[in-house]
Protein backbone atom coordinates (compact mmCIF):
# COMPACT_ATOMS: atom_id res chain seq x y z
CA UNK A 1 0.00 0.00 0.00
CA UNK A 2 2.48 2.63 1.17
CA UNK A 3 5.22 2.02 -1.38
CA UNK A 4 2.73 2.03 -4.24
CA UNK A 5 0.98 5.14 -2.95
CA UNK A 6 4.25 7.02 -2.45
CA UNK A 7 5.97 5.82 -5.62
CA UNK A 8 5.39 9.11 -7.45
CA UNK A 9 5.95 11.32 -4.42
CA UNK A 10 2.28 11.43 -3.38
CA UNK A 11 2.08 11.66 0.44
CA UNK A 12 -0.15 9.40 2.54
CA UNK A 13 -1.74 11.44 5.32
CA UNK A 14 -3.34 10.05 8.47
CA UNK A 15 -5.77 12.01 10.62
CA UNK A 16 -5.19 10.73 14.15
CA UNK A 17 -8.45 11.05 16.07
CA UNK A 18 -7.15 8.97 18.96
CA UNK A 19 -9.74 9.37 21.66
CA UNK A 20 -10.76 12.92 20.84
CA UNK A 21 -14.21 11.53 20.00
CA UNK A 22 -14.57 11.21 23.81
CA UNK A 23 -16.51 7.97 23.63
CA UNK A 24 -19.27 9.43 21.46
CA UNK A 25 -20.17 7.43 18.33
CA UNK A 26 -21.80 10.42 16.63
CA UNK A 27 -18.69 12.50 17.24
CA UNK A 28 -16.43 9.71 15.96
CA UNK A 29 -18.48 9.51 12.77
CA UNK A 30 -18.27 13.29 12.38
CA UNK A 31 -14.48 13.07 12.58
CA UNK A 32 -14.53 10.64 9.66
CA UNK A 33 -16.80 12.86 7.60
CA UNK A 34 -14.95 16.10 8.27
CA UNK A 35 -11.35 14.97 7.95
CA UNK A 36 -11.93 12.76 4.94
CA UNK A 37 -13.23 15.87 3.19
CA UNK A 38 -10.17 17.83 4.35
CA UNK A 39 -7.79 15.45 2.56
CA UNK A 40 -6.99 12.56 4.91
CA UNK A 41 -6.12 9.23 3.34
CA UNK A 42 -6.80 7.35 6.59
CA UNK A 43 -8.73 8.10 9.78
CA UNK A 44 -7.10 6.58 12.83
CA UNK A 45 -8.62 5.64 16.17
CA UNK A 46 -7.29 3.80 19.22
CA UNK A 47 -8.62 0.51 20.56
CA UNK A 48 -8.11 -0.74 24.14
CA UNK A 49 -9.41 -3.46 26.37
CA UNK A 50 -8.64 -1.59 29.57
CA UNK A 51 -9.30 -4.42 32.01
CA UNK A 52 -6.87 -6.59 30.07
CA UNK A 53 -4.32 -3.83 29.48
CA UNK A 54 -4.13 -2.44 33.03
CA UNK A 55 -3.48 -4.31 36.24
CA UNK A 56 -6.22 -4.07 38.87
CA UNK A 57 -4.34 -1.50 40.93
CA UNK A 58 -3.54 0.63 37.84
CA UNK A 59 -7.15 0.38 36.68
CA UNK A 60 -8.53 1.42 40.09
CA UNK A 61 -5.96 4.16 40.75
CA UNK A 62 -7.42 7.61 41.56
CA UNK A 63 -7.26 10.05 38.69
CA UNK A 64 -7.38 13.69 39.66
CA UNK A 65 -6.43 15.39 36.39
CA UNK A 66 -8.41 18.39 35.18
CA UNK A 67 -8.97 16.30 32.05
CA UNK A 68 -10.41 13.35 33.96
CA UNK A 69 -13.73 11.89 32.80
CA UNK A 70 -14.05 9.76 35.96
CA UNK A 71 -12.45 9.61 39.43
CA UNK A 72 -10.37 6.48 38.71
CA UNK A 73 -8.05 5.93 35.77
CA UNK A 74 -9.79 2.80 34.52
CA UNK A 75 -13.23 4.41 34.58
CA UNK A 76 -11.77 7.50 32.92
CA UNK A 77 -10.42 5.33 30.11
CA UNK A 78 -13.69 3.44 29.72
CA UNK A 79 -15.54 6.72 29.16
CA UNK A 80 -13.25 7.48 26.22
CA UNK A 81 -13.36 4.14 24.40
CA UNK A 82 -15.25 3.14 21.29
CA UNK A 83 -17.60 0.23 21.90
CA UNK A 84 -16.87 -2.95 19.99
CA UNK A 85 -20.22 -2.82 18.20
CA UNK A 86 -19.41 0.66 16.86
CA UNK A 87 -16.29 -0.39 14.96
CA UNK A 88 -18.12 -1.90 11.94
CA UNK A 89 -20.10 1.35 11.68
CA UNK A 90 -16.91 3.39 11.60
CA UNK A 91 -15.32 1.00 9.10
CA UNK A 92 -18.36 1.37 6.84
CA UNK A 93 -18.24 5.17 7.13
CA UNK A 94 -14.57 5.16 6.12
CA UNK A 95 -15.39 2.98 3.12
CA UNK A 96 -18.16 5.36 2.08
CA UNK A 97 -15.90 8.41 2.34
CA UNK A 98 -13.05 6.71 0.49
CA UNK A 99 -10.54 6.66 3.35
CA UNK A 100 -8.80 3.83 5.17
CA UNK A 101 -10.08 2.73 8.58
CA UNK A 102 -7.06 2.57 10.86
CA UNK A 103 -6.60 1.90 14.57
CA UNK A 104 -3.95 1.25 17.18
CA UNK A 105 -4.51 -1.95 19.15
CA UNK A 106 -2.98 -1.59 22.60
CA UNK A 107 -3.45 -5.23 23.59
CA UNK A 108 -4.19 -8.68 22.18
CA UNK A 109 -7.98 -8.64 22.64
CA UNK A 110 -8.12 -5.30 20.83
CA UNK A 111 -6.00 -6.71 18.02
CA UNK A 112 -8.42 -9.62 17.65
CA UNK A 113 -11.35 -7.22 17.65
CA UNK A 114 -9.83 -5.07 14.89
CA UNK A 115 -9.09 -8.16 12.84
CA UNK A 116 -12.73 -9.21 13.15
CA UNK A 117 -13.95 -5.94 11.61
CA UNK A 118 -11.35 -6.09 8.82
CA UNK A 119 -9.44 -2.96 9.80
CA UNK A 120 -7.53 -1.56 6.81
CA UNK A 121 -4.33 -0.49 8.57
CA UNK A 122 -2.88 -1.37 11.97
CA UNK A 123 -0.83 1.14 13.93
CA UNK A 124 1.91 0.19 16.37
CA UNK A 125 2.22 2.81 19.07
CA UNK A 126 5.67 3.91 20.21
CA UNK A 127 4.95 2.13 23.51
CA UNK A 128 5.18 -1.21 21.70
CA UNK A 129 8.47 -0.70 19.85
CA UNK A 130 10.52 -3.71 20.93
CA UNK A 131 7.44 -5.64 22.10
CA UNK A 132 8.34 -8.49 19.77
CA UNK A 133 5.63 -10.99 20.85
CA UNK A 134 2.89 -8.43 20.22
CA UNK A 135 4.51 -7.30 16.96
CA UNK A 136 4.64 -10.93 15.85
CA UNK A 137 0.88 -11.24 16.38
CA UNK A 138 0.27 -7.98 14.49
CA UNK A 139 2.45 -9.06 11.60
CA UNK A 140 0.69 -12.42 11.31
CA UNK A 141 -2.51 -10.64 10.28
CA UNK A 142 -0.69 -9.47 7.14
CA UNK A 143 -2.34 -6.08 7.26
CA UNK A 144 -0.46 -2.90 6.33
CA UNK A 145 1.36 -1.70 9.46
CA UNK A 146 2.47 1.76 10.54
CA UNK A 147 4.87 1.95 13.48
CA UNK A 148 5.97 5.08 15.33
CA UNK A 149 9.42 4.94 16.90
CA UNK A 150 9.21 7.59 19.62
CA UNK A 151 11.42 6.65 22.55
CA UNK A 152 12.87 3.66 20.68
CA UNK A 153 16.59 2.98 20.45
CA UNK A 154 17.97 1.82 17.12
CA UNK A 155 18.49 -1.82 18.20
CA UNK A 156 14.88 -1.96 19.41
CA UNK A 157 13.66 -0.45 16.17
CA UNK A 158 15.72 -2.88 14.08
CA UNK A 159 14.42 -5.94 15.90
CA UNK A 160 10.85 -4.66 15.61
CA UNK A 161 11.16 -4.06 11.88
CA UNK A 162 12.68 -7.51 11.41
CA UNK A 163 9.68 -9.16 13.09
CA UNK A 164 7.22 -7.20 10.96
CA UNK A 165 9.11 -7.96 7.76
CA UNK A 166 9.01 -11.68 8.50
CA UNK A 167 5.37 -11.61 7.38
CA UNK A 168 5.23 -8.89 4.70
CA UNK A 169 6.87 -5.64 3.64
CA UNK A 170 3.85 -3.33 3.69
CA UNK A 171 5.32 -1.38 6.58
CA UNK A 172 5.73 2.35 7.21
CA UNK A 173 8.13 3.50 9.91
CA UNK A 174 7.40 6.93 11.39
CA UNK A 175 9.89 9.19 13.08
CA UNK A 176 8.27 10.41 16.28
CA UNK A 177 9.19 12.31 19.44
CA UNK A 178 7.06 11.17 22.37
CA UNK A 179 6.33 14.55 23.90
CA UNK A 180 2.77 15.89 24.11
CA UNK A 181 2.87 18.60 22.87
CA UNK A 182 6.26 18.67 21.16
CA UNK A 183 8.02 22.02 20.79
CA UNK A 184 9.31 22.99 17.37
CA UNK A 185 12.89 22.80 18.66
CA UNK A 186 12.48 19.18 19.72
CA UNK A 187 10.98 17.73 16.54
CA UNK A 188 14.31 16.20 15.47
CA UNK A 189 13.28 15.88 11.84
CA UNK A 190 16.83 15.07 10.71
CA UNK A 191 16.17 11.59 12.09
CA UNK A 192 13.95 10.94 9.06
CA UNK A 193 17.08 10.88 6.91
CA UNK A 194 18.77 8.50 9.36
CA UNK A 195 15.79 6.13 9.21
CA UNK A 196 15.83 6.22 5.41
CA UNK A 197 19.49 5.22 5.39
CA UNK A 198 18.95 2.47 7.98
CA UNK A 199 15.79 1.04 6.38
CA UNK A 200 16.04 1.77 2.64
CA UNK A 201 13.51 -0.90 1.66
CA UNK A 202 10.52 0.34 3.67
CA UNK A 203 8.51 3.55 3.66
CA UNK A 204 9.57 6.24 6.11
CA UNK A 205 7.29 8.90 7.51
CA UNK A 206 6.65 11.27 10.38
CA UNK A 207 4.27 11.43 13.32
CA UNK A 208 4.45 14.63 15.32
CA UNK A 209 2.71 16.31 18.22
CA UNK A 210 3.68 19.83 17.15
CA UNK A 211 0.77 22.27 17.24
CA UNK A 212 1.50 23.77 13.81
CA UNK A 213 1.67 22.71 10.17
CA UNK A 214 5.25 23.55 9.14
CA UNK A 215 6.52 20.19 10.38
CA UNK A 216 4.75 18.43 7.50
CA UNK A 217 6.45 20.17 4.56
CA UNK A 218 9.85 20.06 6.30
CA UNK A 219 9.44 16.33 7.00
CA UNK A 220 8.54 15.79 3.32
CA UNK A 221 11.75 17.54 2.28
CA UNK A 222 13.65 15.20 4.60
CA UNK A 223 12.15 12.22 2.78
CA UNK A 224 8.97 11.42 4.72
CA UNK A 225 6.07 10.04 2.71
CA UNK A 226 3.56 8.98 5.41
CA UNK A 227 2.33 11.63 7.82
CA UNK A 228 0.30 11.23 10.99
CA UNK A 229 -1.22 14.28 12.65
CA UNK A 230 -3.56 14.56 15.64
CA UNK A 231 -6.86 16.22 14.79
CA UNK A 232 -9.71 17.75 16.75
CA UNK A 233 -12.99 19.43 16.00
CA UNK A 234 -12.33 21.94 18.77
CA UNK A 235 -8.98 22.70 20.38
CA UNK A 236 -10.74 23.99 23.48
CA UNK A 237 -12.36 20.63 24.21
CA UNK A 238 -11.52 18.86 27.46
CA UNK A 239 -8.82 16.25 27.09
CA UNK A 240 -5.06 15.98 26.85
CA UNK A 241 -4.72 15.78 23.05
CA UNK A 242 -6.98 18.57 21.84
CA UNK A 243 -4.68 21.51 22.53
CA UNK A 244 -1.93 20.44 20.13
CA UNK A 245 -4.19 18.79 17.53
CA UNK A 246 -5.19 20.49 14.28
CA UNK A 247 -8.73 21.70 13.72
CA UNK A 248 -10.26 21.06 10.28
CA UNK A 249 -8.90 24.18 8.59
CA UNK A 250 -5.45 23.62 10.05
CA UNK A 251 -5.47 20.02 8.84
CA UNK A 252 -6.60 21.15 5.39
CA UNK A 253 -3.61 23.49 5.22
CA UNK A 254 -1.30 20.75 6.55
CA UNK A 255 -2.41 18.45 3.70
CA UNK A 256 -2.29 21.26 1.15
CA UNK A 257 1.23 22.37 2.05
CA UNK A 258 2.69 18.86 2.10
CA UNK A 259 1.19 18.15 -1.32
CA UNK A 260 2.56 21.41 -2.71
CA UNK A 261 6.18 20.72 -1.77
CA UNK A 262 7.11 18.36 -4.61
CA UNK A 263 5.65 20.79 -7.13
CA UNK A 264 7.76 23.63 -5.70
CA UNK A 265 11.09 21.92 -6.35
CA UNK A 266 11.59 21.51 -10.14
CA UNK A 267 13.21 24.60 -11.72
CA UNK A 268 11.47 26.35 -14.58
CA UNK A 269 12.69 25.10 -17.99
CA UNK A 270 15.24 27.37 -19.67
CA UNK A 271 12.93 27.62 -22.65
CA UNK A 272 10.36 29.42 -20.50
CA UNK A 273 12.74 31.89 -18.86
CA UNK A 274 12.24 35.47 -19.98
CA UNK A 275 8.86 34.73 -21.50
CA UNK A 276 6.99 35.69 -18.36
CA UNK A 277 4.18 38.23 -18.80
CA UNK A 278 5.97 40.83 -16.68
CA UNK A 279 8.97 40.79 -19.04
CA UNK A 280 6.75 41.09 -22.09
CA UNK A 281 5.10 44.11 -20.55
CA UNK A 282 7.98 45.84 -18.73
CA UNK A 283 11.13 44.20 -20.06
CA UNK A 284 13.75 46.58 -21.46
CA UNK A 285 15.00 46.30 -25.03
CA UNK A 286 18.52 47.26 -26.12
CA UNK A 287 18.84 50.76 -27.60
CA UNK A 288 21.67 52.88 -28.87
CA UNK A 289 22.96 55.02 -26.00
CA UNK A 290 24.56 57.24 -28.62
CA UNK A 291 24.71 57.25 -32.39
CA UNK A 292 26.33 54.12 -33.79
CA UNK A 293 27.88 54.18 -37.26
CA UNK A 294 27.72 51.35 -39.78
CA UNK A 295 30.77 49.11 -39.37
CA UNK A 296 31.39 50.32 -35.81
CA UNK A 297 32.04 47.69 -33.15
CA UNK A 298 29.39 47.85 -30.46
CA UNK A 299 30.76 48.10 -26.90
CA UNK A 300 29.33 48.72 -23.44
CA UNK A 301 29.39 52.48 -23.91
CA UNK A 302 27.16 52.21 -26.99
CA UNK A 303 24.18 50.58 -25.33
CA UNK A 304 21.27 51.33 -23.02
CA UNK A 305 17.77 49.97 -22.54
CA UNK A 306 14.21 51.28 -22.76
CA UNK A 307 10.71 49.87 -22.51
CA UNK A 308 8.73 49.78 -25.77
CA UNK A 309 5.21 48.64 -26.54
CA UNK A 310 6.80 45.54 -28.06
CA UNK A 311 10.05 43.88 -27.15
CA UNK A 312 13.11 43.80 -29.39
CA UNK A 313 16.45 42.42 -28.16
CA UNK A 314 16.04 42.00 -24.37
CA UNK A 315 18.73 43.76 -22.35
CA UNK A 316 19.56 40.41 -20.72
CA UNK A 317 20.84 39.30 -24.14
CA UNK A 318 23.31 42.16 -24.41
CA UNK A 319 26.16 39.64 -24.35
CA UNK A 320 25.04 38.53 -27.83
CA UNK A 321 25.39 42.10 -29.14
CA UNK A 322 28.53 43.43 -27.49
CA UNK A 323 31.57 42.99 -29.74
CA UNK A 324 29.47 42.71 -32.90
CA UNK A 325 29.62 45.32 -35.73
CA UNK A 326 26.71 47.48 -36.78
CA UNK A 327 25.46 46.80 -40.31
CA UNK A 328 23.80 50.22 -40.53
CA UNK A 329 23.71 53.58 -38.83
CA UNK A 330 21.68 53.37 -35.60
CA UNK A 331 20.49 56.61 -34.06
CA UNK A 332 20.61 57.39 -30.35
CA UNK A 333 17.55 55.94 -28.59
CA UNK A 334 16.67 53.63 -31.48
CA UNK A 335 15.97 49.97 -30.65
CA UNK A 336 18.51 47.47 -31.97
CA UNK A 337 17.46 44.42 -33.98
CA UNK A 338 19.52 41.28 -34.54
CA UNK A 339 19.30 42.11 -38.24
CA UNK A 340 21.26 45.31 -37.47
CA UNK A 341 24.43 43.48 -36.42
CA UNK A 342 26.97 41.06 -37.85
Amino acid sequence: MFRQHCSNGEPFIIAEVGQNHQGDLGLAREYIRVFSLEGADAIKFQTRNNKYLFSRDAYDAPYNSENAFAPTYGAHRENLELRAEWLPILKNDCDQYGVKFMSTPFDEPSLDLLASVNVDILKVASFDVGNLPFLHRIANLKKPVVMSVGGGKINQIRSSVDVLLNSHDDVALLHCVSEYPCGFDKLGLNNIEALRREFPHITIGSSDHFNGILSGPVAYLKGACVFEKHVTLNRASRGTDHSFALEPDGFRKFVRDIKRVRHMLPPKPDSDLGKEIVFKKLGKSLTAFKDIKAGQEINLDCLSGRIFSEQYIPVRESNHVIGKKAKRDISQGEPIHYSDID
